[in-house]
């Protein structure tokens, strides 16, 4: 008897439940369950965005945050000033979260609703692997609890819609299209860098805190891997920067804001910068090459750069 053919999978509604870090951190977690979601007929709903979502056209105008985007607008979205407080109060985070975590605890609806929590054990979680399917299988309500989860092959496969989800509002895409653009005008490559200190004298004990005078170090390099072309620099740092502080070099700077700053980098040919989901979106979302300078004796190498498929978990 022949054996009969496996059932497609049950479309669920994958809800993200736990805010994981700022902005970039959250659209790769974000744009790794769009393509989780895109391959398999499942829907993403994520409260955790709404501190973001009115930077973004498609998200400013939807309360649930979901993918694919609703055909028609809640209520919510259409009453003028309900939307807004309800972002603002974080009021559907954190039921969400609450809920996850005592369904997780005591599921009240069996099977049909899971608790997807993260093996801190693991780096990575594939989203693919056994260990995440069979848990979820016959569920139709999944909250998942968690930020290393990810899908590269599957974001490589759905690039295109992933960066059409998460296209700005005209006023940061301007302001980004205007920062590169003006380096451009006298550049044949420009390199967007990304000079990420402040937070980062802490984070892994200080590993990729790197002085603003080897970051110029870096660039100098940059500069010899494109002899008899004009090379020219993207500056965007979470501290103020001064051009004094890269002598010799062509440099201009991002437009400030964190939306600004990450759609300009993506506009650039290549990005350097410390490992950081920052970089990482930049590349994804402007398909550009990117380098990560991973420790202070990092040599920039041409063949070593690579567009991110948001695999890496910073």
């Amino acid at each position: 008897m022949p054996t009969p053919p496996p059932q497609p999978a049950r479309p669920k509604r994958l809800v993200l439940s736990l805010r994981c870090g700022r902005l970039a951190n959250r659209m790769v977690l974000f744009a790794n369950f769009i393509a989780f979601a895109e391959e398999h007929g499942h829907r993403v709903i994520n409260f955790t965005f709404h501190s973001y979502a009115e930077f973004f056209r498609t998200l400013s105008r939807d309360i649930y945050c979901s993918y694919p985007p609703p055909a028609r607008r809640s209520w919510m979205d259409v009453v003028p000033g309900v939307a807004r407080g309800i972002r603002k109060t974080r009021i559907f985070y954190h039921l969400v979260r609450y809920t996850s975590l005592f369904n997780e605890r005591h599921p009240p609806f069996g099977k049909r609703v899971v608790t997807l929590h993260e093996d801190d054990s693991q780096s990575v979680v594939p989203l693919e692997a056994p260990a995440v399917q069979e848990p979820i299988r016959g569920a139709r309500l999944v909250f998942v609890y968690g930020w290393r989860y990810r899908a590269p092959e599957l974001v490589r496969r759905h690039a295109e819609k992933i960066r059409a989800f998460f296209r700005p509002v005209e006023e940061h895409e301007q302001a980004s299209a205007q920062a590169v653009g003006a380096l451009r005008r006298n550049a044949d490559v420009v390199v967007g860098v990304h000079i990420r200190r402040g937070d980062y004298q802490d984070w892994k004990d200080g590993h990729y805190f790197f002085e603003t005078a080897r970051y110029a170090e870096w660039m100098r390099e940059m500069t010899g891997l494109f002899p008899g072309r004009r090379v020219a620099f993207l500056v965007c740092s979470n501290e103020p920067r001064r051009p004094d502080e890269f002598a010799g070099l062509t440099v201009g700077f991002g437009p400030g804001t964190a939306v600004g700053d990450l759609y300009a980098l993506a506009g650039c040919d290549y990005i350097i910068g410390p490992l950081s989901s920052f970089t990482q979106w930049a590349s994804f979302y402007g398909n550009k090459p990117l380098f990560h300078l991973r420790d202070n004796e990092a040599r920039i190498e041409r063949d070593q750069f690579h567009v991110s498929d948001l695999a890496e978990v910073p």
